[in-house]
């Protein structure tokens, strides 16, 4: 689906610049162009980002186990 239509960006487009590390708007504004003409297309732009990333980093979560969980060495917890 069309996000922006002065540049002709697509869900598409976002979805692969995520997946290319552009994790802001202002990187989407850099390489794709998004909200450069008239600003239309910001809030289609940041939904479609917020679930982009928002997939991206719950697929990442479930790929690390437990096992990788480890607190720092300097870290210790304080009584309450």
């Amino acid at each position: 689906m069309y996000v922006c239509l002065c540049h002709g960006v697509t869900d598409t487009h976002i979805k692969e610049a995520v997946a290319q590390g552009h994790q802001r708007m202002r990187d989407l504004r850099r390489e794709l162009g998004v909200t450069r003409q008239c600003g239309k297309c910001a809030s289609h732009a940041l939904a479609v980002l917020n679930d982009t990333t928002a997939k991206t980093s719950s697929s990442a979560r479930q790929e690390v186990s437990p096992k990788d969980w480890s607190l720092p060495m300097w870290y210790s917890p304080q009584p309450v």
